[in-house]
């Protein structure tokens, strides 16, 4: 199984490897042994899908020369026989199924199997009808499939984090987005099974847990009851909703951070995407009561124009995301905040380009995602806008974005310098094996050396060695797989903070530090 695109597809493979496991099937990392081989696509953007493409043609490639070499040694043998013999079944999974099937059975003749997000389930069945000679397709979209009952099968050597999927699909309609006829309608899993996936994951020692959803924040369990104010859902202030079925009772996105923050202090919580209309204060309230819920906050704003967002019907106006964004920060002080960006979407002036990177300014992201405008089929745009602003127009309005965000990040890289951080261990890194790395509560990426250093779990005596008092360790080792390691920035890049570890730690001693 390889896959392209979000952390939503990483999640979506783990579920297919257990779908394909309990039908028998062995899985294996090494290409050319595979009998079977699965490409889990994007559909967001154009090149996405460009790269998938290449991918399949590179695979039609390797059956082309299996079977050349097959035919070497039997020259006699039927053609058609030979070339089943030798070939590896291809099949296309994801965003990219659903929108291209047609073109992926039919024009390209790339695949054998065709399977979409809410599908594989019948993977078995797809499979047999290929191993006959046809094509095996299933892209029908679900109003209720959310594999809350698979366990999905994690890659081998990764304890540190996992990946749990809380929604499927989005309902919000963004003018720009395709997502919702890919994924479709949004569902929400149960809270029960959720809470019981966490609690399994953190017995099993993963350390750092992230929800997934397309719009992750807009969670709703129906089918439980929360004793809350009142049924009616209320959106954060200054945004609205195009959908209007999230009415009612049940269990809210808040409710159920609260309940998995919960299962364990000593392992962090982290989520994406949300949309801002989500951010309720009830939301920031939870974040604020749990050190382990990280402080790293994606706000997808994609426009810094009033006028661009409400093209986009993304349900907000610039000074409502700049409103939420100050609350953010007075309500979790040192958060960090990351998020998309579109250059050159429909109707965009240069006044409204000027608004986004006066945006970026204001806010001072931590880490930005910039994309020129792809208009993608079925979607608002497609439909009822037009297309209109010159390619070479787009890219020269995303390099001005580009341009604004990296000086932006050098300023920061700067200030980050003399810095103390809480950083869970991930292990080394690839490029040198003598140096580790980990993140942030936040969004940073650190490098360090791994050397035997004080390990305690006394806030008292870490406070101590933070203020470089004299002290007597009774306890030193080098830092593990998993640990928690308290570091000091001595150099900084956009991108990573090179730092020295002071001590090993627990995340809730040193979240004493602060009281």
């Amino acid at each position: 199984i390889e896959t392209l695109g979000c952390q939503m597809n990483v999640a979506d493979s783990e579920v297919v490897a257990a779908i394909l496991n309990g039908a028998g099937h062995t899985q294996t990392n090494d290409v050319e042994a595979a009998d079977i081989v699965f490409l889990n696509t994007c559909a967001i953007r154009e090149h996405a899908e460009e790269k998938a493409l290449q991918r399949l043609r590179a695979l039609r490639s390797l059956n082309q020369n299996n079977y050349a070499k097959v035919r070497l040694g039997k020259q006699t043998a039927d053609k058609k026989e030979l070339w089943h013999e030798s070939k590896k079944t291809v099949g296309v999974l994801g965003c990219m199924a659903e929108r291209m099937k047609e073109k992926l059975l039919e024009e390209t003749k790339l695949v054998d199997i065709v399977a979409g997000p809410d599908a594989y389930r019948d993977l078995p069945r797809l499979i047999e009808v290929a191993s006959g000679g046809q094509q095996g397709i299933n892209v029908q979209l679900s109003v209720d499939e959310t594999y809350a009952d698979i366990v999905p099968v994690r890659a081998a050597g990764n304890h540190v984090g996992a990946f749990v999927s809380i929604t499927r699909g989005c309902n919000n309609m963004c003018a720009y987005c395709i997502v919702p006829f890919t994924r479709g309608r949004e569902r929400s899993r149960t809270a029960a099974t959720i809470v019981q996936e966490v609690r399994a994951l953190a017995q099993a020692g993963v350390k750092e847990i992230m929800l997934l959803g397309q719009n992750v924040n807009s969670y709703h369990d129906k089918s439980t009851q929360i004793d809350t104010e009142a049924d009616s859902y209320k959106i954060a202030e200054g945004f609205s909703d195009l959908y209007r079925l999230r009415h009612g009772g049940g269990t809210r996105f808040a409710d159920l951070l609260d309940m998995v923050a919960s299962v364990d202090p000593e392992v962090r919580i982290r989520f994406t995407s949300p949309h801002p209309k989500d951010f309720t204060d009830d939301v920031l309230e939870v974040m604020a009561k749990h050190p382990n819920i990280c402080k790293g906050i994606h706000l997808p704003a994609q426009s810094g124009s009033t006028n661009v967002l409400r093209t986009m019907r993304r349900g907000y106006s610039r000074e409502a995301y700049l409103d939420l964004v100050h609350k953010i920060y007075a309500k979790l002080p040192n958060t960090e905040i990351s998020s998309d960006f579109i250059s050159g979407f429909c109707g965009e002036t240069e006044s409204d380009h000027k608004d986004t990177v006066s945006l970026l300014e204001e806010v001072g992201y931590a880490q930005a995602f910039m994309f020129a405008y792809s208009q993608r089929e079925k979607t608002h745009a497609h439909r009822k806008l037009i297309d209109d602003v010159p390619n070479e127009v787009k890219l020269r309005r995303l390099q001005e974005v580009i341009s604004t965000y990296r000086a932006i990040a050098e300023k920061q890289a700067e200030d980050q310098i003399g810095k103390i951080h809480l950083v869970l261990v991930e292990g080394p890194s690839k490029k040198d094996q003598s140096i580790w790395q980990g993140k942030t509560d936040g969004l940073r990426r650190c490098m360090f050396p791994p050397s035997p250093i004080i390990d305690t779990k006394d806030a008292s005596l870490l406070k101590k060695v933070l203020n470089n008092d004299q002290v007597t360790p009774t306890d030193i080792r080098s830092p593990k797989v998993g640990d928690y390691v308290v570091v000091h920035v001595n150099r900084a890049t956009p991108s990573t903070l090179y730092t020295e570890v002071l001590a090993i730690t627990s995340l809730s001693t040193f979240a004493q530090l602060d009281k």
